[in-house]
């Protein structure tokens, strides 16, 4: 059971979050957008905290906050989009959004209708394991995921490696005409061909 400080912040934390988040979907301005998304990573971050997972919250804050939400700004801020015009024909798309908006609610309505808390679920949740028991929650995270999923965890980072290189090979682009730098061809070159020595007779030019 939360206590009161703890009460009144996760409540605060909280009506930040669902109001920002709804403040993402509904500002005209997607510059705005992206400060409320902010605004709503933030304070799930506070929420991550009060349940004393902090390494998420560090997480939540580094990876979304410090590079994804500030790559959605800066990119919305140099393309310029006219996203007035691409709203333009949004409307017609309303009965599809509708529907599906219309299941999804009936879909938690059955999943959360279905749900029953266990007594035991909270005392087995919050029981550490025994030989971490005195060790702060990124410790214990960084043993388990360096130790028993180590392998796994070289594969999600080759995936990832794998799939930037391939972005990167299908986004090239090479124009003609457009001179670019050859480093092999500048450390090869030898004497003879950096320069070019002529002799130039007095009073004429080159």
């Amino acid at each position: 059971m939360l206590n009161g400080i703890e009460a009144i912040f996760f409540y605060l934390f909280a009506f930040v979050a669902v109001a920002s988040a709804f403040m993402v979907i509904s500002a005209r301005n997607p510059v705005h957008s992206v400060l409320f998304l902010i605004l709503t990573f933030v304070n799930a971050a506070g929420l991550f905290l009060l349940t004393g997972a902090e390494f998420l919250a560090m997480i939540l804050l580094v990876v979304y906050v410090g590079a994804v939400a500030v790559l959605f700004l800066f990119v919305v801020m140099m393309l310029d989009v006219d996203f007035a015009e691409l709203k333009s024909g949004a409307l017609q798309y309303a009965p599809a959004g509708a529907l599906v908006g219309l299941i999804l609610a009936a879909e938690l309505i059955v999943v959360l209708g279905g749900y029953a808390f266990s007594p035991e679920l909270a005392r087995t949740v919050a029981a550490p394991t025994p030989d971490i028991a005195a060790r702060h929650n990124t410790a214990a995270l960084g043993d388990i995921l360096y130790t028993h999923y180590i392998f796994y965890f070289q594969i999600a980072g080759l995936v990832l490696l794998v799939a930037m290189i391939g972005a990167i090979v299908l986004t090239l682009r090479h124009k003609a005409g457009v001179r670019r730098q050859s480093v092999s061809a500048q450390v090869a070159r030898t004497t003879a061909t950096a320069i070019e020595v002529k002799k130039v007779e007095t009073g004429k030019g080159i």
